[in-house]
């Protein structure tokens, strides 16, 4: 018999605490209403990471990016303020803008020329005369609000009830130590692809480190597994452990993962890893109930060309953990799949981060439900 989507929302029970609490339903990974739900009641009603600083840093820069299905663009005006539109033409929907990145004083429209300033204003329309009760001034370009923290821009596609560093709350104070924009630079991307749900990966990322001796071994070597810790705040939760280069640490590990580990999850989707000299961040995309991406900025104290070996091999250690983790998510997500499965329960001493993600999820998949019935 087919369920409600308030009834699969309610397959899950908020209020237990960690001790007796359920993983989320398998249906939750697998259901496309849910997916909708998520698109609209999380992806576009929170502030989403979308950039760095460093790709609008001057006059006339630009990116590209599409959230929650929607198509933006983000661009540092020729006054200066960086700013975030819809990229949707207002004349026929076409995308305004459509190279990934780079410069321009004014964005021209692909399909019948229209024209923006960098400030989202209509500047101009081509064989446009005689059009009756046209107001230029309220068709430029839809703002979308967007505001900056340390290196990386987020946008919010809703009217945000808190700004971004509201949001955030401890994380701002939780990542100021490491002086990231004064001490860490931009260094490459890459995007990975996964066949499983968004939030497999988000759970395995929160499992407070309980997979780590069994499925990454060179992590495993360095990481100092008893001492491993994990503490909730209001939308993240940070997990962090001694490294260790003694015993049996595997050398390419060890001469590129040193000092603490220092593993940041913001609710929903982004990630912050830092160890001493390196960082990644990790924003996870949903695809599909079944796929999603996950996409890597890495960060080096030394970006120098002498740097260049070390570098790679930092990446190729990161590299390796994603093809590990790559496994795993994919199996879980077939797992997901079998009648044999419903809901899993959780380890008090390890898994926090995940009851603490699914209350979250809950919420605001609670909240998006309650404004679609208030809407019918």
């Amino acid at each position: 018999m087919d369920r409600s989507l308030r009834d699969v929302v309610n397959l899950y029970n908020p209020a237990d605490p960690l001790e007796r609490a359920w993983t989320i339903p398998a249906p939750w990974y697998l259901d496309a209403r849910i997916a909708e739900l998520e698109r609209q009641g999380v992806f576009g009603a929170t502030w989403q990471f979308v950039g760095r600083t460093d790709q609008v840093r001057e006059k006339g820069q630009f990116f590209t990016v599409e959230v929650s299905g929607e198509p933006l663009v983000v661009v540092r005006g020729q006054d200066g303020e960086l700013r975030a539109f819809f990229n949707v033409c207002r004349h026929h929907a076409a995308a305004v803008v459509t190279e990934p990145a780079g410069s321009a004083e004014r964005f021209r429209c692909p399909y019948h020329g229209w024209t923006y300033g960098t400030d989202g204003a209509l500047k101009g329309m081509v064989e446009f005369e005689g059009v009756c009760d046209f107001d230029r001034a309220k068709n430029g370009l839809l703002p979308v609000r967007v505001e900056t923290w340390e290196n990386f821009v987020f946008i919010h596609l809703d009217s945000p009830g808190v700004s971004l560093r509201e949001f955030l709350g401890s994380a701002v104070g939780l990542v100021a130590p490491l002086e990231l924009t004064k001490k860490l630079k931009f260094f490459e991307r890459r995007r990975y692809a996964l066949n499983c749900n968004w939030k497999v990966y988000v759970d395995n990322y929160l499992d407070g480190g309980y997979h780590v001796p069994h499925a990454h071994k060179g992590l495993s070597s360095v990481i100092e597994y008893t001492k491993y810790t994990i503490k909730n705040f209001e939308r993240a939760c940070l997990q962090s452990s001694p490294i260790s280069a003694e015993g049996e640490s595997q050398p390419d590990v060890s001469a590129t993962r040193r000092g603490r580990a220092f593993y940041l999850w913001i609710y929903p989707n982004f990630m912050i890893n830092a160890y001493e000299g390196v960082m990644d961040t990790n924003l996870v995309v949903p695809l599909g109930t079944d796929r999603c991406a996950v996409v890597f900025d890495y960060y080096f104290a030394d970006t120098s060309v002498t740097a260049q070996a070390r570098n790679r091999e930092s990446i190729a250690v990161s590299e390796k953990v994603q093809d590990e983790d790559t496994m795993l998510c994919e199996a879980v997500q077939r797992g997901l799949r079998s009648r044999a499965y419903l809901a899993g329960r959780l380890s008090v001493r390890r898994e926090a981060g995940e009851h603490l993600f699914h209350r979250l999820l809950h919420a605001d998949l609670t909240r998006a439900l309650g404004r679609t019935a208030a809407a019918d």
